[in-house]
């Protein structure tokens, strides 16, 4: 699914990725762990085609994103990838409906089956009664819950996280956490995550520690 190949980046003198190498299967739950600093969210960015590394090669589904042009690589994200991030980024002068429709009706999807769309994902995340409050009318745990929705909308086949449970109390960062594992067995996604959360790294198929730019270590067996 995956397949990450001696992939460099530096920014100016500062070395923090020194050959990274990495392969995620598909349907896999794959957490990256490690302190500030280790490179996690670089790796996790050039994974996504959100920056692109100094050498190397991401392939994913068997395309070597690094060689894609710059529409045809927005394309692909769009299509292929869905993201979530510590602070949801929604767009605070639009509904959680408006919001999740977004990254459908960008890729060409007819407005009504957009909506279709980001109308079932809200409801199955317990959030139909929310669909057209704004997010500042929106609590912290709803709020992530929209945004994961508007990574699903498009049924990438990947989902990247960075630190999606950092922002959330106790509670909030429990029923994300059980979220992710629901949603791969629902819809298939492979999840590839950055967190501190020990929790959610415990419940992984596979942790993958950083540290200043390499991979350290990896649990490699699938639980």
């Amino acid at each position: 699914m995956i397949e990450v190949q001696n992939i460099t980046k530096s920014f100016d003198a500062l070395k923090v990725l020194k050959g990274i190498n990495l392969h995620v299967n598909k349907g896999e739950v794959v957490c990256i762990v490690g302190p500030s600093g280790a490179g996690k969210t670089t790796l996790l960015q050039i994974i996504g085609t959100l920056d692109k590394p100094d050498g190397g090669k991401v392939i994913i589904d068997g395309i070597d994103v690094t060689q894609l042009k710059q529409k045809a690589l927005a394309k692909f994200r769009n299509q292929h990838l869905g993201f979530v991030f510590q602070f949801h980024q929604l767009l605070p002068e639009f509904t959680a409906l408006e919001n999740v429709e977004i990254p459908a009706l960008i890729a060409g999807c007819p407005a009504k089956q957009a909506q279709k769309q980001a109308e079932e994902l809200l409801e199955y995340m317990g959030l139909a009664e929310r669909a057209h409050h704004k997010p500042n009318e929106l609590s912290g745990g709803e709020k992530q819950r929209v945004a994961v929705a508007r990574a699903l909308v498009n049924r990438p086949s990947v989902i990247l996280a960075d630190e999606p449970s950092g922002s959330l109390d106790s509670q909030n960062k429990q029923e994300l956490q059980q979220l992710f594992f629901d949603l791969r067995e629902r819809y298939g996604q492979t999840f590839v995550i950055v967190t501190h959360d020990e929790s959610l790294a415990s419940l992984a198929d596979r942790t993958i520690h950083m540290k200043d730019g390499l991979i350290e270590d990896t649990n490699n067996e699938m639980k």
